[in-house]
């Protein structure tokens, strides 16, 4: 069926799952239709369709060039004279920026095209990243500058995020709908992962300047393949409602769905309390006990099971997927743990690992259950809450994790965060919405 037809989803979370294999018609990409017959269908490949290859082109593209950036801008600072406090200014300018706008971003999403808001910020993107390398080439730059630009950045991230999240199940049919959401993650991880790495090379290599250049040419990319989508548009007829109408409109939804806002709430605290232990306790804690490669080994791990992760999820799709995405969600708390029980280094590694594997199973399964059960007319303002519900306590996180460590323990709050991580997870599965919340495909 064509991907706008997904608003007619029965919601609610107890839906029995639908047999798309004996669906009679399969409406194609280019809008023909193809008829089946009852024989179970062969799984095919969300990159059959051309605007979703378009699509992962353009948003593994971006990906790859947000991973340098923050490295390539990190040195910028440092180079300029400042310090780390001025760094995480620069960087909190960023975060506040993405996370005060994304909620207009999700209503603008629900408004007007995604694909032009998609678009429209990665040519916008382009624009400031490229004036950001101009600056730092021709030694015009400061460090103020760096973060008003900052800013703008995150303002035109978040304007488009909740579109990009929602843009993915009107470029594939249904029955490829669980493939193409993870395949989308898998790209951009791998993308990340390449770009962490690559960032560094080109710092050393031609300065950061010339890196951030690099990010200016991927926005450029992506802004070409948004602009060659194709999708249908579903944007409701007649006057709409003020702003705030739309966004309380938006507010209803996430909480009329109790498994949608409970999770919301443990992704919360998730980044409330981890948030502080990677960007904190982590490089003390593995550093002084292990030794300071260990710590970006334990990364690597991490990215490594985040890889993991996205291929399982390839082949696998559970019908309870939510469940046990929620359910392997607990494996987070192995990080953490592992830090603060253990000073081998086998250990760590192996937390950081189960970390990464359970939160990206639990993701993709996550996104899914969204793209399933969310009409399509309130997409866009459903993942916004999504955003903002997730990360807006993490700087919070960020500033009390190092004073509440040092007074009850840098291992006695470790075992505190991983309860807590873990504990949440499995707690939200005695809500009878989360076990019973089903997909297929």
């Amino acid at each position: 069926m064509p991907a706008c037809d997904f608003a007619e989803t029965p919601l609610g979370g107890h839906e029995e799952p639908r047999d798309v294999t004996r669906d009679t018609v399969i409406r194609r990409d280019d809008g023909g239709d193809m008829s089946t017959t009852d024989k179970p269908a062969v799984r095919a490949s969300p990159l059959r369709s051309r605007n979703f290859r378009l699509l992962v082109t353009g948003t593994t593209t971006s990906s790859l060039g947000n991973a340098i950036t923050p490295v390539a801008l990190a040195f910028a600072v440092l180079d300029l004279g400042g310090s780390a406090s001025e760094l995480g200014l620069v960087i909190a300018a960023f975060a506040l920026a993405e996370v005060v706008t994304v909620l207009f971003g999700g209503v603008l999403g629900d408004r007007v095209p995604r694909q032009l808001m998609m678009e429209g910020s990665a040519a916008a993107s382009s624009a400031t990243q490229a004036l950001i390398a101009i600056l730092l080439v021709g030694g015009w730059a400061t460090i103020p500058a760096l973060g008003a630009i900052g800013m703008v950045n995150g303002c035109l991230a978040a304007l488009s995020s909740p579109s990009s999240q929602a843009m993915t199940r009107l470029t594939v049919p249904a029955e490829e709908l669980g493939s193409a959401v993870a395949l989308r993650r898998l790209l951009q991880t791998m993308a990340g992962v390449v770009g962490f790495s690559v960032g560094g090379l080109l710092v050393a290599a031609v300065g950061s300047g010339w890196a951030i250049a690099v990010d200016a040419a991927t926005y450029a990319v992506a802004a070409v393949c948004f602009s060659l989508l194709r999708v249908p548009q579903t944007r409701p007829e007649g006057a709409r409602p003020s702003l705030l109408a739309d966004l309380a409109e938006g507010a209803r939804e996430v909480l009329r769905h109790t498994w949608l806002w409970l999770l919301i709430g443990q992704a919360l605290l998730y980044h409330l309390f981890y948030g502080g232990v990677q960007g904190v306790l982590g490089p003390i804690v593995v550093g002084d006990a292990i030794g300071r490669s260990a710590w970006g080994l334990a990364l690597g791990a991490l990215m490594a099971g985040f890889v993991l992760g996205g291929l399982v999820c390839l082949r696998w799709r559970p019908v309870r997927g939510l469940y046990v995405g929620t359910a392997l969600l607990s494996l987070t708390a192995a990080f953490p743990l592992a830090m603060a029980l253990s000073d081998q280094l086998w250990p760590v590694l192996l937390g950081a690992f189960l970390h990464g594997l359970g939160l990206e199973i639990f993701s993709v399964n996550w996104d899914l259950s969204i793209q399933r059960n969310i009409p399509e007319d309130r997409l866009a303002r459903v993942y916004s809450f999504d955003i903002v519900g997730s990360f807006v306590a993490r700087p919070l996180g960020l500033a009390l994790t190092g004073p509440v460590a040092e007074w009850v323990g840098f291992d006695r709050w470790l075992v505190v965060v991983g309860c807590v991580m873990g504990g949440s997870a499995l707690l939200a599965l005695l809500s009878p919405d989360v076990r019973r919340l089903g997909h297929t495909a």
